[in-house]
């Protein structure tokens, strides 16, 4: 096993890459994500120990929605100040837990339609519930890596972020990581909204969050977490030095998506004209306006990247997987029934064996982009985020040296 595994990921000065890793939101559809990072986390261990966690190589972590609650669980210390949650354990979480956030208990009728005209779908009583046992008093800045969790603040129009570097200059924004993931998945017409405040007992200043979910802002938090790190390199932290803004060629960045309906799932334009308020919150047995804006972000920050990242000559550090075939119930963010959320893991499974795609946004389909398969692909990331860790150990002072935790400190002898 490498000595190292227990020792904090050293600064990215050390090292020749800064890495980042990115979960879109999707309700159950985490699931997906989640099989995909179980099978990262696995080829790290037969690299590194099976004691090698996801947290362990990865500066920055973004989520979004369900994809801030994989990060909060993959990131979030226990009392041995290793992750909470290790990827396996994620499919389970979901398998365990869905059924109660989003319970069955009406089939699509007229009563369910006018019950969400009046209200959010569920109460959202369960997941607070759970979300707040699971995670207990843990803050942001207790995260065993940074992190990125984006959320709308329905009150003052705009997103907040709640981002481990933002937090060591507003101290506002250090909240309970519970509180962060309650908001984040607030989906609008699915959660109810969320209020929760903060205080600086030393300034004597209370901040108050009115929240909904993290995907109206930023369904995909990938361009989100390369923006705050690339504002940390143009404050010049020392944890960056000497690499440049807009070096994007030091980027290696893991986009994960949660899954989008089919071709023959979606609409046309002469079907959308007939709708009002509504058709657009229910027709097809979906909120076609909650999947427009959600698929909407998440499919512009992949593009974005991709050009980015090819113009540097530098794609083989961007690795997008996604599916875009799903159908029937897998599609939609809280059909919880067994089969279905079994159905979830199938999809995640067998998109590591799909060829590596790009989205074309003249069609919205993805395209074959590379020989490889998303699983080959892993594993290559897998070795270069292995050999990161290793190369940063080696520069770094601490990595001369054997390091331990005790009691949630570094000490080195």
């Amino acid at each position: 096993m490498d000595e190292t595994t227990n020792v904090p990921l050293q600064p990215p000065t050390f090292g020749n890459l800064i890495t980042i890793l990115s979960i879109d939101g999707g309700g159950i559809r985490g699931i997906i994500p989640g099989t995909i990072l179980t099978f990262l986390e696995s080829e790290l261990q037969k690299l590194d120990g099976e004691d090698a966690r996801i947290a362990d190589y990865f500066d920055v972590i973004a989520g979004t929605s369900t994809g801030g609650l994989l990060t909060a669980m993959i990131t979030s210390p226990n009392e041995n100040n290793r992750p909470l949650y290790s990827a396996k354990d994620i499919k389970q979480f979901f398998l365990d837990h869905s059924s109660l956030i989003f319970p069955q208990k009406m089939k699509w009728s007229l009563a369910k339609v006018l019950k969400s005209l009046e209200g959010p779908k569920y109460d959202g009583k369960y997941l607070h519930r759970l979300v707040r046992e699971k995670l207990g008093n843990t803050k942001l800045n207790q995260t065993l890596t940074n992190v990125v969790i984006p959320t709308f603040d329905i009150k003052l129009l705009q997103p907040t972020v709640f981002s481990s570097y933002e937090m060591k200059k507003n101290s506002s924004l250090d909240a309970l990581l519970s509180d962060i993931c309650i908001s984040t998945s607030a989906a609008p017409t699915y959660l109810p909204a969320y209020y929760f405040k903060t205080e600086d007992v030393a300034a004597g200043t209370v901040r108050e969050f009115n929240l909904v979910d993290g995907g109206v802002a930023a369904n995909n938090p990938t361009l989100l977490a390369v923006g705050e790190v690339t504002k940390e390199i143009i404050r010049q932290s020392p944890e960056f030095f000497p690499i440049k803004p807009m070096d994007y060629r030091r980027f290696l960045v893991i986009s994960l998506g949660t899954g989008a309906p089919k071709a023959e799932m979606k609409f046309t334009a002469d079907q959308a004209a007939q709708w009002g308020l509504f058709g657009w919150l229910t027709a097809g047995g979906s909120t076609p306006i909650i999947d427009a804006f959600y698929q909407a972000s998440s499919d512009m920050v992949d593009f974005n990247l991709s050009v980015v990242f090819q113009a540097l000559h530098c794609e083989d550090k961007y690795l997008r997987i996604q599916d875009d075939t799903l159908s029937n119930e897998v599609s939609t963010l809280d059909e919880a029934t067994e089969k279905n959320l079994e159905g979830l893991v199938k999809v995640g499974e067998a998109l590591l064996k799909k060829p590596v795609s790009k989205v074309n946004l003249e069609t919205g389909i993805f395209q074959t982009s590379d020989s490889q398969t998303n699983e080959e692909a892993l594993i290559r990331f897998a070795k270069l985020l292995s050999e990161e860790r290793r190369l940063r150990h080696a520069r770094s002072p601490h990595g001369k040296t054997t390091a331990s935790f005790k009691k949630n400190q570094l000490t080195i002898s």
